[in-house]
């Protein structure tokens, strides 16, 4: 009896053709699929192949047909993801047809790049180059050697397939989304030297130039991989540009870690955008804002051209150009007001009159305007940007998407609301947030479940605004009407809010009003604390301040959170002291006084500072259907420090 290791000897096309009683050229035509024999003579070969378990060899096949079924992709670096997405798309086309894709990888070595794509080409039917940075006369020597071929990201003469990126009208976009927030002065992380789409993204740059005179590009080499943005952060810091555009997505995520790490808000402080929209950019903390490449497409585009080219089957195109689209995200915002502070009276300021009519000194107070669809406020002696009324539409559906106003500024331009921070990302400047409206979170973030803590639910709600206006009569005045929906979709309440602002002696102050109408059924308004977590009371009017150097508490009761958290204080205020990228120092007070109604004060000042009045501080509030309720939020700024008299004396006024 033979051993149980022993091989058995492998079938080959002589057995076949041996039990077939045929040539082995006969059986080679049939397993190779082809048409020239006699449909009988092919299925008695196919049924002897099947009994006697026979498998072409395709070494043997590829020398019958002479070709290979296969094809190479030659890229510079196989750890972009970029590449890798394009990888797939070729990858994924070709299976379809039967061909399989070996990959090579310069590894950004322009010297080397001829002689790895000849070796592949070799070994292959046809080539893909991906983004080749070879200079153009060493490109145009090469691709008729290695024809078939086609050039991905590189535009080439001779009648070579190639597919283009529109990345000029790329950084054009982005560029004009800066431009509009604001940003004149904005630093460019280049790619590689021999990176011919880097030399597009330049050629983008010199348009904006010419479109906009005042606008700056600061050149600052960088790199295409998350190393190069990170090294990139201290000549970033150093050129005090307001924005940054980089290479890619890859240096973009070195650059945002690297500010993170030296305490640089992303977008308070510096804007950060990137090309490509690889997988992760939407996941980066903050997310970036980028622009969108089709890269797969490019990769099944590719092989649909080169397909075409091996079986001349069509013509393939010389030039394929590929559009490109703009995904703005929470790493942009507007330009932050330079650091220089103005000096201050030093005498307090007086109380301010009624905020439904306009101030005395009109040509003095602050208007809202509308500028590129947003709703923004601005001083209307010197145009200075105070506050923006986001529509928050953008927003992840986790973080209960909710109109806002963000950023605020005092006068000098020192911020004092923070929209999406790491410690809370669903926190938005100044929104009313509300965690449970029978059931439906217009907060953001977990839920609080009785007997079980905080627990992450599918029952994030949404506020959309319906009719956003500035009021004709009263530019001051910024009227808006909001549906809130529940998880589903099902309309819960509608919402009329005023948000007015006004000038103070050294100071400004903003009044933010709104009536809630139970117009499609009763509400019950609830919070952590109603469903059983003492002391968090949360929802209503919230006001999220920035994370600051320092920061004190004061309130009717007394100085610090304790004293004020709870309390019905008719007034709290932050005093804070800021320091910026230059090791400056800055204080600020943000006075906030109650509405009527007085409502328990839901107050942080020490794992972050903000504050609202709780709509719902122990108990439920329940609203019948086709009532209201109204809930509201003064707040005062200034750019130096109050004390307890001075602001009870500024409060008494401001409501």
């Amino acid at each position: 009896m033979p051993d149980a290791k022993t091989r058995r000897p492998a079938v080959t096309i002589a057995d076949v053709a041996r039990a077939a009683g045929v040539s082995r050229a006969t059986v080679s035509r049939v397993m190779n699929g082809r048409s020239t024999v006699d449909p009988g003579i092919s299925a008695r070969v196919q049924e002897v192949a099947i009994e006697l378990s026979y498998r072409p060899s395709n070494v043997a096949r590829s020398l019958s047909l002479g070709r290979t079924t296969t094809v190479a992709l030659v890229v510079p670096d196989l750890g972009n993801p970029v590449f890798q997405q394009i990888l797939g798309g070729v990858s994924s086309a070709a299976g379809e047809d039967g061909y399989r894709v070996l990959v090579a990888d310069s590894a950004e070595d322009p010297s080397a790049e001829a002689a790895i794509a000849r070796e592949a080409r070799h070994r292959c039917d046809a080539l893909i180059l991906v983004s080749p940075r070879m200079p153009d006369a060493a490109l145009d020597a090469l691709l008729p050697e290695v024809s078939p071929a086609v050039v991905i990201n590189r535009e080439v003469a001779g009648g070579t397939p190639s597919l283009v990126v529109d990345y000029a009208d790329a950084t054009v976009q982005v560029i004009e989304h800066l431009v509009g927030l604001g940003h004149r002065r904005i630093a460019y992380l280049s790619g590689p030297a021999a990176s011919v789409s880097d030399g597009a993204r330049r050629r983008g740059l010199t348009l904006c130039g010419e479109r906009h005179t005042d606008l700056e590009i600061v050149d600052i080499a960088a790199g295409s991989d998350i190393a190069a943005g990170h090294a990139a952060a201290p000549a970033v810091l150093a050129s005090r540009v307001t924005a940054a555009v980089a290479f890619n997505d890859l240096v973009s995520f070195g650059l945002l870690a690297a500010l993170n790490e030296a305490g640089v808000a992303v977008p308070t402080d510096i804007s950060v955008c990137g090309f490509d929209d690889i997988e992760l950019a939407r996941y980066a903390t903050p997310g970036l804002t980028t622009v969108a490449v089709p890269q797969e497409d490019l990769g099944r585009h590719a092989w649909r051209e080169l397909h075409a080219v091996i079986d001349n089957t069509a013509s393939a195109a010389e030039t394929t150009r590929f559009g490109v689209r703009l995904e703005v995200r929470a790493s942009t915002g507007p330009v932050p007001r330079s650091p220089v502070r103005t000096e201050p009276s030093v005498e307090a300021s007086t109380a301010p009159t009624a905020y439904d009519a306009p101030d005395e000194e009109t040509e003095q107070a602050p208007a809202w305007t509308v500028e590129n669809g947003v709703p923004v406020l601005r001083r209307a002696a010197d145009r200075v940007a105070l506050s923006r009324y986001e529509s928050g539409v953008g927003l992840p559906t986790i973080h209960s998407p909710r109109p806002f106003l963000h950023p605020v500024h005092s006068l000098a331009g020192v911020p004092l609301t923070e929209s999406g921070p790491v410690d809370h990302r669903h926190h938005y400047g100044v929104s009313i947030a509300v965690a449970d409206v029978n059931g439906t979170s217009h907060w953001g973030g977990r839920t609080f479940v009785t007997d079980v803590g905080p627990t992450l639910l599918p029952n994030h709600g949404r506020q959309t605004s319906t009719g956003t206006l500035v009021d004709p009569l009263s530019p001051h005045l910024l009227l808006d009407t909001v549906l809130w929906t529940d998880e589903h979709g099902a309309p819960q309440l509608d919402e009329r809010r005023r948000i007015g602002a006004r000038l103070l002696d050294d100071g400004w102050a903003l009044k933010w009003r709104s009536t809630l109408h139970a117009a499609h059924g009763p509400l019950e308004i609830r919070s952590p604390a109603t469903n059983g977590r003492p002391g968090a009371g949360y929802g209503g009017v919230f006001w999220r301040l920035p994370i600051a150097a320092s920061t004190r508490v004061l309130s009717a009761d007394g100085e610090g959170q304790d004293l004020a958290h709870g309390s019905t204080s008719p007034w709290v205020a932050f005093v804070q002291r800021h320091r910026d990228a230059r090791g400056g120092e800055r204080s600020t007070t943000t006075l906030l006084a109650q509405t009527s109604p007085a409502r328990h004060w839901f107050l942080r000042s020490e794992e972050y500072p903000g504050a609202c009045p709780a709509l719902a501080w122990n108990s439920p509030l329940t609203v019948p259907a086709g009532g209201t309720v109204e809930t509201g939020l003064v707040a005062a700024m200034f750019d130096r420090e109050l004390d307890a008299t001075e602001a009870a004396t500024l409060a008494t006024g401001l409501r």
